[in-house]
């Protein structure tokens, strides 16, 4: 099966494996494990941190970040199409008691104007608080959109402006950096909390680091602590991570020239719709055009029996994601099985979506 559903799809690789099999471990919970020890040093001073906490996912960095920093009744401004809008189970409302004030942003990226609209006024008690500025690096609804420098320094000096905390959701920022050029540290300053995920574009098998401050940094594991995030001798899979980032940042570059071959290929192909401009870094969206028959559920169907994985996120919107276990050929090879299938559309079974 070529998977392009996800770049949480990948595998560790043969060197991954070993490296983790060597790791030396400890009790993380009493800060005894060196891998995991060093892995957070390694992303704090990447991020131009001061500490970092090692987490199971990044669900659960974005969770503790809006834990530590609300209160219940607090509200957040996020972009519509943010992770923690659509992809958290609800948990800012059910874990922190907080609101989302959602804005729409171009491609997953609003401004500082639509920013500062959106922040309460705080004598207004029967409003909730504006506590939160959060941004997600790079966009994934948006369609693995990078947020520019300026546009990050703009809504963090409107936080700035109103005493709001700032959080970044940096799932995917390396792919940002390597696709803009920008050192992450640079991306990440001026917020408060940032995390890295492990399990995409790095291709371990599971896990996420967030940074923050010193002086927050008792809160975070508290919240770890209470939601379970808490492990032990954590160090074989932090030893993932730490290989990850010594072999597998540079190489991002390679996904995304993947990512623009797969989508060039799409706007070749007869009752597709994309926007090239769109695919920035590794993932990709079109959708079947209006004269298309069946839905993106029928898509992914067909392209399954010829041995392709991809997403369907809506009635006709697709998505790809390259990563570190797909190649040109497995490239070309889903091009050739998506034709073949937009060819085949008259013929192919309906899902009744």
């Amino acid at each position: 099966m070529i998977n392009l559903y996800s770049d949480t799809q990948t595998l560790p690789t043969e060197a991954m494996r070993e490296a983790m099999a060597r790791a030396p471990v400890g009790d993380e919970q009493r800060m005894e494990d060196p891998s995991v020890n060093r892995l957070c040093e390694t992303v704090a001073d990447l991020l131009g941190k001061e500490a970092a906490v090692f987490l199971p996912s990044g669900t659960m960095c974005n969770e503790l970040a809006i834990r530590v920093h609300c209160t219940a009744g607090d509200e957040i401004i996020a972009d519509r199409t943010a992770h923690i809008v659509h992809f958290e189970g609800g948990a800012p409302a059910a874990l922190s008691g907080v609101m989302i004030a959602p804005l729409d942003g171009e491609r997953g990226v609003f401004s500082g104007e639509q920013a500062r609209a959106a922040v309460r006024d705080p004598a207004n008690r029967y409003a909730p608080r504006t506590r939160l500025l959060a941004v997600e690096q790079t966009a994934n609804l948006g369609g693995g959109t990078v947020w520019p420098v300026d546009a990050l320094r703009a809504v963090v000096a409107v936080a700035r402006e109103h005493g709001l905390a700032t959080h970044m959701d940096g799932a995917r920022m390396l792919n940002a950096a390597v696709a803009s050029g920008v050192p992450a540290r640079t991306i990440a300053d001026g917020f408060d909390t940032v995390w890295i995920d492990l399990s995409k574009g790095l291709g371990c098998p599971v896990g996420a680091v967030l940074a923050t401050s010193r002086d927050r940094l008792d809160d975070v594991w508290r919240w770890k602590q209470r939601l379970g995030g808490a492990m032990r001798q954590a160090g074989i899979l932090a030893a993932a991570g730490i290989h990850a980032f010594e072999h597998h940042v540079e190489r991002l570059a390679d996904d995304h020239r993947l990512a623009r071959r797969f989508a060039e290929g799409v706007a070749g192909i007869e009752g597709l719709d994309i926007d090239l401009d769109a695919a920035e870094t590794n993932i990709v969206y079109f959708r079947l055009a209006e004269t298309a028959e069946g839905s993106a559920k029928d898509v992914v169907a067909a392209l399954a029996e010829r041995g392709v994985s991809i997403g369907a996120l809506g009635p006709r919107l697709l998505r790809a994601v390259t990563h570190l276990d797909v190649d040109a050929a497995d490239v070309d090879a889903a091009l050739e099985a998506l034709r073949g299938v937009m060819a085949d559309a008259p013929d192919r079974p309906r899902s009744g979506a």
